[in-house]
This record gives C-alpha cells, structure tokens and sequence, in this order.
C-alpha cells in the first residue's frame, strides 16, 4: 500500500502558506470560523481549477467521493456545496488576490529570460471579455438582455506571466483601464488600436516609459523626417519622425512621434506603429508589436484550460475568488515547472 503523500498534497508544497496566512489575518479571513478556514477554501478552489469542475455541484461531489483523503489533502473536515459557496459569498476576495499576486511576483522572478531579444520590460495590455447571465449575474450588467465582466490584463512578455488584473464589469471602455496600469519607468507597452488615447499616450510618454500602439486610420500628422526603404530591408518601408497636425490632437499630444510602416511578407499585409522610442531599430518596433499577441493567447490558454467561463457562485465576490485562484494556479503550474526543470509547455505541465 503507497503510503506517500497524494500528488495534490506535493502541488500544495509550492505554496508559501505562511504568507497566505499573514494576509488573512490582515483582513480578519478566519474572524469566527471554526472548521472551513480560508486555507482550506484556497486548497478547495485549486483542486476545483486544477481537476477542471464544471460547477459547485461536481466540484463537492468529487470531494465528497474521497471524503477519507480530505484531510490530508488539506480540505479540512468536512466540504459541503452549502460552506463553500457561503464562504466565495461572505469572504474577502482581497484575501485570495493579494496571495495572487504574491505568486505572480515569485513566478516572475524564476521565469526570467536573460536570452530576451529586448534589453528592458516590454508589457502587453489587453482586455477579454467574458460572458455571464443577466438573471443570474444581475450586478454585472453590459447590455439590455446581457451581462459579463472583463478581465484587463497586463501580460509580462518575457515570463510568460500576467502581472496585474483589473476586473471590470463589461461596459467599461478599454482604454478606462490605462488609468490604473502601474507604469514601470523605461518599461515598453503595446496596446492595439482600442487603447489609441493621446493624453493617455503622453501620461507614459511624460512618466519615462515607451509606448507601441497601432494609430487609428485618420491620424492627421506631418513628417519632419522620412526614410523610405524597399521591401528588402528587413520588412521595413518607412521609419518617420511626425508631429501631429490637428489642433485636438496636438493638444493632447504636443511631442513628436514616431512612425513605423512595417510589411510582413507571409502575411502580404502593411502595418503601420506609432511609438515614442527614437532610439530602438525600427525592426524592433515592429517586434514589439508582434509580441502583444501573446496576452491574446493567455487569454485563450486561461479559458480553454482553467475555469474563469463557468463560475461556481453568482455573487461579485464569488467570480473575483474564482478568478484569481485560476490565476494562482497558472503561476503555480508556471513555478512547478521551472523548479522540477520540466521543460515543457504549461498545458502539458497542468494535465501532469
């Protein structure tokens, strides 16, 4: 008889729970519990996103089939559908995203690269949005006949890593979210063309950190200075210094800029980015842009393969709970991998 420890109880070791257990005392977590502590509730959301439970239902019923392991799983005594969704009601879901972050910042730290192409932090923001039901999810609401909530993301190119998420409700405009990005100086961010905000633009332009942006089509501007080259150099066709011309524009922006038109060869399209970097090659500029289409398929790794569509509890601080273990889970995965040496993608990683 294997009488070693279960394969969920050595994932858990990969968790510091003295830091956990510091940020629920600051917000008094435990304050009159006697059996399902937060502890327990963090292990019970984990194995939930780690064993892909479609609801409350199947995750107690899955639980409750091994009620002699519980224990020693970490579970606590007893896991009922009723103490778990009283507790993703009534709990502070600041507890659960603080820790969150905590395993943000040491995944960062074992995950960077020294072999990256750009010498500085380069950011990609995005947002996703993901749909809910209006009768169920009556806070969330984002048109007549329909809810949803969106999940702002900044990616960290070079960890693979998201570093910060603000969860909004759905009818927030995208570039709302630039207001509480927490700009790094000399730092790089790419945005698409839904971020093209000029006072926003020259906020971080005036902060010391550079921005990557896809410019909207009718951007009135003069070149102060041009170089136009041939399909033949490096995918570049014009590398221009501009200044805005409209008087609006001018006004939120009155520095000059950077224009980069840039031709993908496998792709027969033009693409045109406007930066406030003079000093990287014009090839990295494009570079740059290429790299924000991976917090697009964060996006689609996290939905496809963790539960943040399906939620467990209807209330607002039940979905910000659930959300932020299945992040806690995905820098988890991302540490597990980097400890063990694995050296494999973090799908295979999380069937494992």
């Amino acid at each position: 008889m294997n009488t070693g420890k279960y394969i969920f109880a050595q994932l858990i070791e990969f968790f510091p729970q003295r830091i956990f257990d510091g940020i629920v005392m600051k917000y008094e977590g435990n304050k009159y519990v006697k059996h399902f502590t937060c502890w327990n509730q963090l292990l019970v959301m984990m194995f939930g996103q780690l064993s892909t439970r479609d609801s409350l239902r199947d995750l107690t019923s899955t639980i409750a089939a091994h009620s002699n392991k519980t224990y020693h799983l970490g579970f606590g005594k007893n896991v009922t559908r009723s103490n778990l969704s009283k507790a993703n009601e009534v709990r502070n879901p600041q507890i659960f995203e603080d820790f969150a972050y905590h395993m943000i910042d040491v995944a960062r730290k074992k995950r960077i690269n020294t072999d990256f192409v750009i010498d500085g932090k380069v950011y990609a923001f995005d947002s996703s949005t993901i749909d809910l039901c209006l009768n169920v999810f009556w806070w969330a609401r984002f048109r007549h006949a329909k809810a949803g909530i969106k999940l702002h993301t900044l990616y960290d190119v070079e960890t693979d890593i998201p570093t910060f998420i603000h969860i909004t409700e759905a009818k927030v405009h995208d570039v709302n979210a630039m207001d509480v990005i927490p700009y790094e100086t000399s730092a790089y961010y790419v945005f698409d063309r839904g971020y093209y905000d000029l006072k926003r633009l020259f906020h971080i332009n005036e902060i010391g950190s550079y921005f990557v942006i896809w410019p909207k089509n009718r951007m009135q501007y003069k070149v102060i200075i041009g170089n136009d080259t041939n399909h033949n150099s490096g995918g570049i066709l014009s590398d221009q210094e501009i200044e805005l011309t409209s008087y609006a524009s001018n006004k939120k922006y009155p520095q000059k800029l950077r224009r980069v038109v840039y031709y993908a060869e496998t792709l027969n399209r033009t693409f045109i980015y406007i930066t406030n970097n003079f000093e990287i090659p014009a090839e990295q500029v494009a570079l740059l842009y290429k790299y924000r289409w991976q917090v697009e398929l964060f996006f689609k790794w996290i939905k496809q393969h963790l539960k943040i569509k399906s939620f467990w509890g209807t209330t607002e601080s039940a979905v910000r709970i659930q959300i932020f273990t299945a992040i806690t889970a995905y820098c988890m995965v991302a540490i597990l991998e980097h400890d063990l040496q694995l050296h494999r993608g973090t799908y295979e990683v999380l069937k494992f």
